[in-house]
């Protein structure tokens, strides 16, 4: 393949992909996101500040995604919420779009895993674009955790989670759950400790879903 300032490129099929010459192959981050467009994202927040101001919002929150992410040794892959969009943010090297499938947002996350899982990564990691205190050394700490443990996850103050890896696949922690709940993080842990699994949790952050979390994560409007 051909290579340019530290980068090469690699042919998946008909799709060329630019990395860095040093990225492991076998680690590799799924971004969940949404289109930023008008009346699309945020709608809970949208209720109280107006969808315009939303927008705004969750433009900030890829920017900070794409900016602690860009810099990570392994292979990034977007998922897009509805149709992969040809031209955005995500247009950079060692950045692979693909679709989210599935009826929710567990079997969504679950595909996701599954493919890459497939196509022979060992060590994976899940984030979304909600998480403004999230940061690029966080990412790499969970990374290093799936040398010594089967998963790592981030826990939010509102009972979800931020971040999710593991260096294998597990279906059951995508099962039976009500997502976008206070439960997610005490089932999914009730999962690993009923499985077994070895297991570490991350610091707790503040994701952006409400109006009181803009003030804790330091975003004005």
């Amino acid at each position: 393949m051909h290579g340019w300032s530290g980068f090469k490129l690699w042919r998946r099929g008909s799709q060329l992909i630019a990395m860095d010459a040093t990225t492991p192959l076998n680690t590799a981050l799924i971004i969940f996101v949404r289109h930023p467009k008008l009346g699309k994202v945020k709608t809970r927040l949208a209720s109280a500040i107006g969808d315009e101001k939303v927008l705004k919002v969750y433009r900030l929150l890829l920017d900070h995604t794409k900016n602690i992410t860009a810099e990570l040794n392994c292979r990034k892959f977007v998922y897009y919420s509805d149709q992969v969009e040809e031209y955005d943010l995500w247009n950079a090297p060692g950045y692979t779009k693909r679709q989210q499938t599935g009826n929710d947002l567990g079997e969504r996350m679950l595909n996701a895993f599954k493919e890459l899982f497939e196509q022979g990564f060992k060590n994976i990691i899940i984030i979304g674009s909600d998480c403004y205190q999230l940061k690029n050394i966080v990412v790499k700490e969970a990374f290093e955790w799936l040398d010594s443990c089967e998963v790592v996850i981030g826990p939010t103050f509102d009972g979800g989670y931020y971040l999710l890896g593991m260096n294998h696949l597990v279906p059951e922690l995508f099962y039976n759950k009500v997502w976008s709940t206070a439960q997610v993080f005490k089932k999914t842990i009730q999962d690993l400790e009923l499985l077994k699994l070895s297991f570490t949790t991350l610091a707790q952050l503040h994701d952006v879903d409400v109006v009181a979390d803009l003030e804790l994560n330091g975003i004005e409007i």
